[in-house]
């Protein structure tokens, strides 16, 4: 355990930003395994975290970090697209409705031979992209530089959020808010703070992050996807 607390130490912080707290995990998908996860060994969505550091004891990896990653159905399969280990689970969700996830654009984050990528979803449709890890989830919180043209700086709606983005140098940052705060706020965490010119909204209330080094191990809430970030045992083959 104090192998994976050091890990996750030089990647995770907690970031002030218009006077509101966040913990914020940096990593570059170049040197760290980041994973798309939903389904456990019995092919069962895994719903919480516990699960999914005991599947991967058996595979002896451990768990550096893990996020909720993306909107969910009651029965936790993913609202819109899921790739884990390069097949297709679930397809792209372009219908309407209502809810976070349809205040559209909405967007895709994804990794694709050991490169991060975050876009809105008709612009990852018009690419030819085979992710090796997709998840789907809305509203996009930046969008090539831009806000979400429906974020109202004086917004009475406050919730616990977190979100995905990517930097300028393809590093993926992952937040959650410590406090409740408005869409604008933790748009503008990603795109002034951050430097992230793309980001993307993975849930509000129900927001979970399991992060040692910040001694967050959260359990209240059911997920769904869950974006992970994993590392061998040393000395594992």
């Amino acid at each position: 355990m104090a192998t994976a607390v050091d890990a996750a130490e030089a990647a995770c912080e907690t970031v002030s930003h218009l006077g509101q707290s966040y913990a914020v995990c940096r990593f570059d998908p170049a040197k760290d395994n980041i994973r798309v996860v939903h389904q456990g060994r019995d092919g069962e969505a895994y719903g919480a975290f516990q699960p999914l550091v005991e599947d991967l004891r058996r595979e002896q990896e451990y768990l550096v970090f893990a996020m909720n990653g993306g909107m969910y159905e009651a029965d936790l399969s993913s609202v819109g697209l899921l790739v884990t280990d390069g097949v297709e689970r679930k397809a792209v969700a372009r219908r309407n409705g209502w809810g976070n996830f349809y205040l559209k654009p909405n967007g895709i984050f994804f990794i694709e031979d050991n490169t991060a990528g975050l876009m809105e979803t008709e612009a990852y449709l018009a690419g030819s992209h085979k992710p090796d890890f997709a998840t789907q989830s809305g509203p996009m919180l930046v969008i090539d530089g831009a806000l979400h043209a429906a974020f109202l700086p004086q917004s009475d709606s406050l919730q616990i959020r977190n979100g995905v983005g990517v930097d300028r140098q393809g590093n993926v940052l992952l937040a959650i808010s410590l406090e409740k705060v408005r869409f604008h706020d933790f748009a503008t965490l990603f795109r002034d703070t951050l430097g992230c010119p793309n980001a993307l909204f993975l849930d509000g209330s129900i927001s979970s992050l399991y992060a040692p080094a910040l001694n967050r191990y959260d359990n209240a809430h059911p997920m769904g996807p869950i974006i992970a970030v994993v590392r061998k045992v040393p000395g594992a083959p």
